[in-house]
């Protein structure tokens, strides 16, 4: 004879349907146990600021003395005495001198005798080249031919006699050559220099040297006198020593 179990006394028969809802819970307990996030939390300390009196500041009054305004000016009248005229004056009546359509223009004819003809006297200036007469350096004779040659001659010996080197364009060792521009007018005298070189400090050397020549006997071009242009260069050179 067997023996039989009651159903509901079987203790294993639901052990798989346990195990499965034990291994679920594990498993989401598991996973919010990962991805459970916590963060540092800062106490905070608010303090309340309680105006209990309120700070007034006393402001002094500062008082401006400011001066009474002018008093305003007395305008004096002047009394107008009214004078009786006693003398008579004329009054000029000023004629008009303009032209108008029914004036008649008298009709004159001027002579050739009535015709003042004024001479202007022109500065002629011909080259020191091609000039008749060249003008005469103080000491020179001869014909055109030596007259140029004593001139030249003597222009190198006044140049000479007067040159100096400016001190200044020695020390900043200032060196070059100046090309001077002169004329010789027509009563033998220097005018119109004008100087270019390297340096204004030597341009002023060669203008004081120019500036000294003699008077001369002024250049002839038809037997009248005429300004004569000359140029020469002034060659400034220190020497080594």
């Amino acid at each position: 004879m067997e023996l039989k179990k009651n159903p509901r006394a079987n203790v294993g028969r639901n052990s798989s349907l346990y195990f499965a809802v034990g291994l679920n819970v594990m498993l989401l307990l598991t996973y919010l146990g990962l991805e459970h996030k916590t963060y540092e939390t800062e106490t905070t300390k608010i303090d309340v600021l309680m105006l209990t009196e309120q700070l007034e500041e006393d402001i002094p009054i500062t008082t401006i003395n400011i001066p009474p305004p002018p008093p305003p000016k007395t305008i004096v009248s002047e009394a107008i005495t009214v004078v009786e005229n006693v003398v008579e004056i004329e009054e000029t009546v000023v004629e008009s001198s303009e032209i108008g359509q029914d004036d008649i223009i008298e009709e004159r004819v001027v002579s050739v005798d009535e015709v003042e003809v004024e001479e202007v006297e022109e500065d002629i200036e011909v080259p020191f080249a091609v000039i008749e007469k060249v003008p005469q350096f103080p000491g020179c004779t001869g014909n055109n031919d030596e007259l140029k040659a004593c001139f030249q001659e003597k222009m190198q010996e006044h140049l000479q006699k007067h040159f100096r080197y400016p001190d200044a364009a020695a020390e900043l060792d200032i060196q070059g050559k100046v090309f001077v521009f002169f004329l010789i007018d027509k009563h033998g005298k220097v005018a119109k220099i004008q100087t270019r070189g390297p340096d204004k400090l030597l341009e002023t050397e060669a203008e004081r040297i120019i500036s000294l020549l003699p008077k001369m006997e002024p250049g002839k071009q038809r037997n009248k006198p005429v300004g004569v242009p000359y140029s020469i260069p002034i060659n400034f050179k220190l020497q080594q020593q």
